[in-house]
Parts: C-alpha cells; structure tokens; sequence
C-alpha cells in the first residue's frame, strides 16, 4: 500500500507542475507587451498551447478579432489581459438592436464572470477604412454606444470598455507635417462625436499605424524614416523634429484629438508590425530591424515628442495566416512574428533590452506526413498546366513566389511544384489534392530548393479533437493503478 501512495504521491506532483502556469520570459525590462492573435488560418494550432506559450514569453496582453469561445476559454485564467473583437459584419445588428448588444455581452463577457481578464471590446476593425466606400459609416458608432450601454449595465463598465480600432487613414495632414493634423473631412463630424464619447466613457483611442504601408504605398516614401534608427529628420512647427514616420503619424493622430476637443484621450496602438514575405520589403531582416527598434523605444519610455511618456503597442501579428485576403498585397498574410507551426521566426527581445533571443515556441504541434505533391514533368499531356496552377494559387497561397520574396529564385518546375504543394498541404494531404490532371504526383523526397521552404502542413486543432488526449491527471492515475497491479 505504501508503494501505491507514493506512486499517486508522484502523479499527483507531477499534476501540479503540467498545470503551473509558466515563468514569465524577458529580463529586467518593464514593456508589457501586447500581440493580435488572429484567426484567419487553414490549420489553426491548439489554443492552449498557444496560449502557454504567451505565458512563457511573458506576453502579456493580447487582442483577438472576435470572441470564439475556444481561443476566449484557453485564455481564462491565464491572467492575460484580452481585447476582444466584434467583426464589421455584426455592426449592423449590434447597432440596430440593444437587445443584441445585451445578448453579447452577456455571452461574451459576464459569461466568463472575473476569469477572464478583459480589458476592452472592440468594436469592428478598421470600419472607415475609404476601402469600404462608407459601409459601416451608419453603424459602427450606434453599435459602440449600445455595447458600451449594455456593459455598464451588466455592472462591469468601469472596468470593461468598448473602442474601435481605426486604421491611420481616419486622420491627414495636408503639409505632411504632424502639427497639421485633423481627422479626414469626410468623417471630420463623425470622428469629433465619436472621441468625445470615448473620452466621456474613459475609454481610449484605438489606432493601427504601419510604416511598412507606407513604404510599400509609395516609392518616393523615405526608406530609412521607416524605422526607428534611420537618421533621417523632418521638422515642424516649434522645432519639433521626427526622426521617424511612426512617431509622426502618431502625433499627427494627437493633433487631430486636440482639434476635436480631447487633447488628452489615451491612445493605444492596436496594430504595430512588419511583414517578413510577400513583398520587396517584407523580409526577416527588415522585420527585426523594425522590432527591435520599436521595443526599446517603448522600453525607454519616451513616447513621442508632443506626446511623451509610456505607450501601449500590440503587435501585428503573432502567427502567418494564410487564409487572409491578398488585396491588399501578398505580405497580408506573412505579418506573424511566429510561423504558421508556431516557431519563432528572428530572434527579439520583447522587453526591449537588446538582449535578442529565440522566443519559446508553441508545444505539441503535430505535422501531417513528411510527403509533398510536386510537378510531375513525365506527364504527357500538359495543355491544362496554366488552368491548374491558377486554381492552385487561387485556393492555395502562392505569396512567396513574387518579385523579391522568399521563393522569387525557383526554376518553372520548381514554381509549378510550390504551387501544388501549397494547395495539397492546405487540403490536408488529400491525395484527390494532388491531381491536377495528372500533372502532379506525390514524393516523401523533401522538394524545398533554393533555400524556399516547401512546407508540410500541421495537424489542425479542430482535426485533433477528434480524438482527444486523455486528461492529464487520469494519465498519471492510470499509470499508477497499472504499477500498482
């Protein structure tokens, strides 16, 4: 019997220790760090695993853009702090309707009572965008104050408030010069009671600022004033100087709140980041350079020069999403400072210290087979070779094959066999997946060349609760009456 009390004895301690919640990552540094954690993947990984890794990264805040319970309950009790998002197609009906606001707030929010540390509710993600031609100009203000309205009536509006992220476009400046700064004229009405009803309500401004687009929107954009140790100044008014574009845009975003009458609304950047593919510009070089930068600007605590002190940034993003739309450039879906199977991709140091390393990568991934479909060159009849390579692009992801991306070297055949490999290993392996008329075939030989990764896919997180682990603690229970028998 003593025996069978110290083997539970020694599950049990294990037990605790696969439960302990992580040590926080980084060193003595005080950034708080905040990271979006989209959704928009093929092969999604397991949410408790990711979230083990924020913890063991010491990331402390995270921004998601909708309330999927999955994600949302992996995050109770992490003591994380979390942003939840409500997307732009619900705008509508959370304005049109109290009733839904409630519903969602009460599904959403109260649901989790005090185990989820949320933060604020974000109202539909860049709604003013001029992209959308003014289809969310209607809505998403009525639906910010409903949701608002129906968190302090579920009693947890002091400590939960609802923004709406805005991309920099919501904001110009004629001169180019941050003191000039005043929201767009189109929205220049809606914009001025909106920030006043953040600034009533104790919430802040929520704002999306992206030198990399700047860069990428524009060939005579200064290339070194994107980054943070570029050495290039502009001048302004008073003599004040920026020595880069994210400190500029900022301020040209506080001198538009000064014009609307809230000179001291809090900001906070919802969206910081720098693609590492799909573009000329979006690499891992680039991407580090930008990063570093920005942490140890916030670690300093400098802010900006009209607005100095402590700033709160999320990065964008944490993992590649490879089910993101490319209109707005192939980089879309390359924003993640993790790969698609959660690997850290440059080494960073997140509290902004300089002392860059490897960050802790997520645990227990699972990969499909070691097998790639590749371009079959014996076919005999390749009439249909362009037809199917377009279909393969089209519902696979070939943003890495473009001018000065990280597969832009590939030989034709090497460029047919990405293509079909992308879309195979996006299809799970289906061996239907790689036909193509019979061009293709399947190959366990590693077909990446020329230093463009040909990946294999991860087993999905919904395919894996197909069959679900047994629990931790019935494991070791199990193993211990086995032992004891």
């Amino acid at each position: 019997m003593d025996r069978f009390l110290w083997l539970l004895a020694g599950a049990a301690a294990l037990l605790l220790a696969a439960s302990s919640p992580a040590m926080a990552g980084g060193g003595d540094g005080h950034v708080e760090v905040g990271v979006n954690w989209g959704s928009q993947l093929s092969h999604p990984l397991m949410p408790s695993s990711v979230v083990k890794m924020l913890k063991g990264n010491g990331i402390t805040r995270v921004k998601m853009f909708d309330a999927d319970p999955w994600p949302v309950g992996a995050l109770v009790d992490s003591g994380i702090e979390v942003m939840l998002g409500i997307p732009n197609d619900m705008l509508e009906t959370m304005s049109s309707s109290y009733g839904h606001a409630q519903d969602w707030v009460k599904e959403n929010v109260t649901a989790y009572g005090n185990k989820l540390k949320l933060k604020y509710v974000a109202v539909g993600n860049e709604p003013f965008l001029k992209a959308y031609n003014g289809s969310f100009m209607k809505t998403t203000f009525p639906a910010l104050k409903n949701v608002q309205k129906a968190l302090d009536e579920a009693g947890v509006g002091k400590s939960v408030k609802a923004v709406v992220p805005l991309n920099a476009d919501v904001y110009v400046s004629p001169d180019d010069k941050p003191s000039s700064g005043a929201f767009r004229p189109d929205i220049n009405g809606l914009m001025t009671d909106m920030v006043k009803f953040l600034h009533d309500h104790g919430a802040p401004f929520v704002v999306n600022i992206y030198p990399f687009l700047s860069l990428y929107q524009s060939d005579d954009f200064p290339f070194e004033f994107a980054f943070f140790n570029g050495g290039r100044n502009i001048q302004d008014k008073g003599g004040v100087s920026y020595s880069n574009v994210f400190d500029a845009n900022y301020d040209t975003l506080v001198n538009a709140l000064k014009k609307a009458g809230v000179p001291n609304l809090k900001v906070i950047v919802g969206e910081a980041g720098w693609p590492t593919d799909g573009d000329k510009n979006a690499n891992l070089k680039l991407a580090r350079r930008f990063y570093d930068g920005l942490l140890k600007k916030l670690s300093k605590d400098e802010g900006t020069p009209i607005r100095p002190g402590k700033m709160e940034v999320y990065l964008f993003g944490l993992f590649d999403e490879d089910m993101k739309s490319i209109a707005p450039g192939n980089f879309e879906r390359h924003w993640g400072i993790f790969t698609y199977d959660g690997k850290p991709k440059f080494p960073i140091d997140l509290t902004g210290q300089g002392h860059d390393k490897l960050l802790s990568p997520v645990d227990d991934v699972e990969y499909l087979p070691h097998q790639w479909c590749v371009f079959d060159d014996g076919a005999k009849d390749k009439s249909s070779l362009p037809g199917n390579i377009q279909y393969a692009c089209a519902s696979g992801d070939c943003t890495a094959l473009g001018y000065g991306c990280s597969c832009n070297g590939l030989d034709e055949k090497s460029n047919i066999s990405y293509a079909f490999n992308m879309y195979f290993q996006m299809q799970d392996q289906d061996v239907r997946a790689c036909d193509f008329n019979g061009l293709a075939k399947i190959t366990d030989k590693n077909a990446s060349t020329r230093g463009c990764l040909f990946p294999i896919q991860i087993i999905s997180a919904g395919g894996r609760l197909a069959t679900p682990p047994l629990p931790v603690w019935a494991a070791f229970l199990a193993l211990a009456v086995m032992l004891f028998l």
